[in-house]
């Protein structure tokens, strides 16, 4: 009977000491189920701070459509789609961000985006090194400022790609390794 009550009370403490051990470590989030969530690619953090799709007759939303390739029309069955996105450089030294993102949907089609041209566009996410214990955008920048707090990354998607739900924005590590995804609220 005491070696029973001895073992259960070594099997707890050892319990305890493991979870004790966890405190404080930090998980890389590699998937994020919601919008929010901060997901890991490379050595920077990334979190969506909103994505929505767009209407170019709305006055709220025609300065985030400035910057447009030349020529660059919306057919009748398709949509600007905005995610607004920051990146987090939580160590001690700079690091790329990333510069490759594509949306996917649940039929495997897979969308980039478009390149704005960042002098009419002062929304449009930036990649570039992110400084020690920074983010991107900067702070002070329009697209740190505004009330998206987020840099655009705009897509031209089907509508019916709004359909096949949920879209993942899929974010490609820098520096290789692992990269991130994120599950976007539509």
């Amino acid at each position: 009977m005491q070696l029973r009550r001895l073992a259960a009370t070594a099997a707890v403490a050892l319990v305890a000491a493991f979870g004790l051990a966890a405190c404080g470590a930090e998980e890389d989030v590699r998937l994020g189920e919601t919008e929010g969530v901060y997901v890991k690619a490379g050595e920077v953090k990334y979190q969506v701070q909103i994505s929505r799709p767009l209407n170019p007759t709305d006055w709220e939303d025609r300065d985030y459509l400035l910057g447009l390739p030349a020529g660059e029309q919306l057919a009748g069955d398709e949509s600007y789609f905005a995610v607004f996105i920051r990146a987090f450089n939580q160590t001690d030294a700079p690091h790329p961000s990333a510069t490759q993102f594509e949306i996917e949907d649940t039929t495997g089609a897979k969308f980039e985006p478009l390149q704005l041209d960042t002098k009419a566009n002062a929304f449009v996410f930036q990649p570039g090194t992110v400084p020690a214990g920074l983010q991107l955008p900067l702070p002070n920048s329009a697209g740190q400022t505004n009330t998206t707090q987020g840099g655009l990354l705009l897509f031209k998607l089907p509508t019916a790609a709004l359909e096949n739900r949920p879209l993942e924005l899929h974010i490609a590590a820098p520096e290789g390794g692992e990269g991130a995804i994120v599950d976007l609220d539509v």
